[in-house]
């Protein structure tokens, strides 16, 4: 008999128990910076409004994100690369393979942070206009935008951003391994980028996305909500004309271009399929 369903609770299990660490990290880390250097004052995020939902998603998206990684890189071998062994499968995604596999782990992973990243701006772009938008409205639906809000994404743009993008990468032969570097490394930036500080880093603003950076892209679409698409390298916003921080200025209000977005996690959930 298979024990495929312990397996998944296994798995789901061993994910929780590495989130939990890393939130208590976080929330020490951004509740001391943000005492020094906030952005904008206000309530602390422990006492923002929609906390709930964010840590909600906070918890459900590392699980959703990792199953349906793995389903799709499993489908992906089969239908790609005729793999259908479970051994096989796991020898041909345990190190890489091709071209790609024989470049060292930290060339590799420094070729996907910036592959991605690449793409993702795109698929940002892309999530602003046409029918995209409703999905990735509820990201940009937090008014108190702090790092707990970093992981508030609809399935479906979660889906169709992240998750493929890296689907697709590790497809093409980049280690798995490396996911032992980036993934902290885009949890941590994640949360940094949301975070309420008054931080630009200076000359390395045009080299690393900061709070100040990301913070426009969540104002009002008019004021700065279409600019600052990168998530982590501000270079493809320089390159491509969408890059925003203006001298002597801090970004205030956000949220606001979608109020009848709902505040709790399952109408956020349901919202975009209500305006079909």
């Amino acid at each position: 008999m298979s024990n495929l369903p312990l397996e998944v609770v296994e798995m789901l299990g061993g994910t929780i128990a590495k989130v939990v660490p890393i939130t208590i990290g976080l929330a020490l880390v951004f509740s001391v910076a943000t005492h020094f250097w906030a952005c904008n004052p206000g309530t602390p995020w422990w006492r923002k409004r929609e906390l709930v939902t964010d840590l909600c998603y906070w918890f459900l998206v590392p699980l959703f994100a990792r199953v349906l990684r793995i389903g799709l890189m499993v489908l992906g071998a089969g239908v790609v690369f005729k793999i259908h062994d479970a051994d096989a499968l796991i020898a041909f995604y345990d190190n890489g393979h091709g071209p790609l596999s024989e470049l060292p782990l930290w060339l590799q992973a420094v070729l996907f942070l910036v592959a991605s990243d690449f793409m993702l701006y795109w698929l940002h772009r892309l999530f602003h206009g046409g029918g995209f938008w409703k999905y990735h409205a509820i990201h940009h639906s937090s008014e108190e935008l702090d790092w707990i809000s970093a992981a508030r994404f609809h399935p479906v743009n979660l889906f169709l951003g992240t998750i493929m993008v890296d689907v697709i990468l590790l497809m093409a032969g980049i280690s798995p391994n490396i996911m032992l570097w980036v993934g902290p490394f885009t949890t941590f930036h994640s949360a940094f980028v949301h975070a309420n500080l008054n931080w630009t880093l200076g000359p390395f603003k045009y080299v690393l996305a900061t709070p100040v950076f990301h913070r426009w892209h969540h104002t009002a679409l008019e004021e700065g909500g279409n600019t600052n698409f990168a998530g982590t390298f501000p270079l493809w916003d320089l390159m491509f004309g969408t890059f925003r921080m203006p001298e002597n200025k801090l970004p205030e209000v956000y949220g606001k271009d979608e109020p009848a977005i709902p505040h709790e996690i399952a109408g956020q959930l349901v919202y975009p399929f209500r305006q079909l």
